[in-house]
């Protein structure tokens, strides 16, 4: 972006002038380059090596909804990080947990919080939870390109309707493709595991500490399972990240919080190692 060259200090032109109260057509329009889908890729010869991020849960309660997302982040068959952040605020009501190639996904979020940050400067009211659900999947398709040369971000929304007064969650697929689950869901190789144990676990009528234990349960059983996702590490004290939404906004376990429910968790699996039971009929 050109910089204002009769008034150096000051910012360019093109913020001073009224325009699109998305920050993502700000930046279409002025600088496209800095777009992750505008930049182009070198040729790749075989498999492609990058950071993955696992597995993201969502499970919904009473009084809003809860996203958490393990640590462990892969490159094939090593792993990359034992203590990689997937989930982060996307504003003060909603969240996003990310799966897929981490360095793109990382970047998407980034790139998700300045979009609604920008609409809510630029209008001077928060977007809708649907609107933020549809700037969202409007973003992953951008990045549709990328996804096809497998760098694919697919990630996990949720978020407190200040209209429906309830926690909502949505999930997309590469393309773009939303999708508003009931209840709950779960994204990344873990995924096909975890949405197992909150099928049997999942209740409406649950507190919300009862549903984050849920979660975590989730997670543990998807690390069970699957070798990309990590459980609780007790020895270098790395526990799940875990935000809860509710109508008072959003809000971040504590390390000393989620490091008691995963240890209650971890203490039930030395007596049942596949975790509660649920009762037949």
């Amino acid at each position: 972006m050109a910089a204002n060259s009769h008034d150096h200090g000051r910012l360019p032109a093109a913020f001073l002038r009224p325009g699109s109260s998305s920050f993502m057509d700000f930046l279409t329009e002025h600088a496209p380059e800095r777009l992750p889908n505008n930049r182009g890729l070198p040729p790749v010869e075989g498999p492609l090596e990058a950071v993955h991020g696992t597995t993201i849960v969502a499970a919904s309660f009473a009084g809003g909804v809860v996203l958490a997302g393990d640590r462990r982040a892969t490159m094939g068959n090593v792993i990359a990080t034992k203590d990689m952040e997937k989930v982060f605020p996307a504003d003060e009501f909603s969240a996003v947990g990310i799966a897929g190639t981490a360095g793109i996904a990382v970047e998407l979020v980034k790139l998700f919080q300045l979009e609604l940050e920008h609409f809510e400067k630029v209008e001077g009211e928060v977007l809708s939870l649907e609107g933020k659900a549809n700037r969202l999947a409007a973003m992953i398709r951008g990045n549709l390109g990328m996804a096809m040369q497998g760098l694919a971000v697919v990630p996990l929304f949720a978020g407190y309707d200040l209209d429906r007064d309830r926690g909502r969650i949505f999930s997309y697929d590469v393309a773009g493709g939303r999708t508003e689950e009931q209840g709950f869901a779960s994204v990344g190789s873990g995924s096909v595991f975890a949405r197992g144990s909150l099928k049997k676990l999942h209740r409406a009528d649950l507190t919300e500490e009862q549903i984050v234990t849920v979660v975590v349960q989730a997670l543990y059983d998807a690390a069970d399972d699957d070798s990309a996702t990590g459980g609780p590490d007790l020895v270098r004290r790395i526990y799940p990240i875990v935000m809860v939404i509710t109508e008072d906004g959003i809000r971040r376990l504590t390390q000393e919080e989620i490091s008691e429910v995963a240890r209650a968790v971890h203490e039930g699996r030395l007596q049942l190692p596949n975790g509660p039971q649920a009762p037949i009929v």
